[in-house]
């Protein structure tokens, strides 16, 4: 993991609709709880401005965050956001805590890699069909990767990547492989444009 991150958070004493509308409106904050971990859930609010600055990199969704509260510190994740639903602002954030020794499960994004070269598009004349966007991992939280790669170089028409075709870093699982074969889904395929070309899966 490269990025590291860091956010600032404080404690928060009242609840309800009517606090939080005041938090956000009066105090540039934005309403968060902290919940895992065995302890119990505690009411935070962060700085919206710093909030949003974080989201700007796509890695903060899955990255361990060092959640500052005072003068402590803990690693935790990003769960949930709670985003209004015209203006597209943060109304609220939900923040788990993670023990290192423990795996976590986490959704990661995937990236392809090489479309515009794909053997598929570039020599077949076919068109890229991707069925997922995102895996769910599990792994230690060291070994939490950003996201993973998915070369699309040698792919032709017809041909499929499923989910046991993936590079994984080490230390990484797929949890729906960890379920059996039959959860083997499909992540991406290159398929002709206009019903031609070979539909031989791969």
């Amino acid at each position: 993991m490269s990025a590291q991150f860091e956010l600032d958070a404080e404690l928060r004493q009242q609840q309800g609709t009517g606090a939080s509308r005041r938090l956000r409106r009066l105090e540039n904050r934005v309403p968060a709880i902290l919940y895992g971990g065995g302890k119990d859930p505690v009411l935070l609010s962060c700085v919206a401005k710093d909030l949003a600055k974080s989201l700007e990199s796509e890695a903060f969704y899955t990255h361990i965050i060092n959640l500052k509260i005072g003068g402590s510190s803990e690693p935790v994740l990003l769960k949930a956001l709670q985003r209004h639903p015209s203006k597209g602002s943060v109304m609220h954030a939900d923040f788990m805590r993670v023990e290192m020794n423990r795996k976590i499960h986490v959704h990661v994004p995937l990236h392809f890699i090489n479309e515009e070269n794909c053997i598929g598009i570039k020599r077949d004349g076919g068109r890229i069909a991707h069925t997922l966007t995102e895996v769910e991992i599990s792994c230690l939280p060291g070994d939490l990767p950003e996201y993973l790669e998915v070369d699309m170089l040698d792919v032709g028409v017809g041909r499929h990547i499923h989910l046991s075709d993936l590079q994984l870093p080490p230390g990484v699982e797929l949890v729906a492989l960890s379920q059996g074969g039959d959860h083997d889904a499909q992540v991406v395929a290159v398929v002709p444009t206009k019903g031609g070309g070979d539909e031989a899966g791969g």
